[in-house]
């Protein structure tokens, strides 16, 4: 019952940052603001892959997540070095 409660408090804060980082990348006034709602973004589907290693008991959604983090941590560097003009 409680577990249940729990799950679902936690899958609201997920939409809820899910529905933010959306926004601001659809509305962010510059680059940098969008690529920061990507970056926040990726954070979130790990989290979200993190949680479902929990939900489901299956430990390959942490090795997921972890590749996730680090592919979406050098696409970032990638843009961010892109937008200042530096390849």
């Amino acid at each position: 019952m409680i577990e249940s409660l729990i799950q679902n408090i936690v899958l609201g804060i997920i939409l809820v940052s899910i529905l933010l980082g959306v926004y601001r990348f659809i509305k962010g006034p510059t680059a940098a603001d969008r690529v920061v709602a990507l970056d926040t973004l990726t954070t979130v589907v790990t989290a979200v892959l993190i949680f479902l290693a929990f939900v489901y008991s299956r430990f390959i959604y942490v090795d997921i997540s972890l590749i996730f983090a680090v592919l979406g941590f050098i696409g970032v560097l990638t843009v961010a070095r892109y937008l200042e003009g530096g390849l």
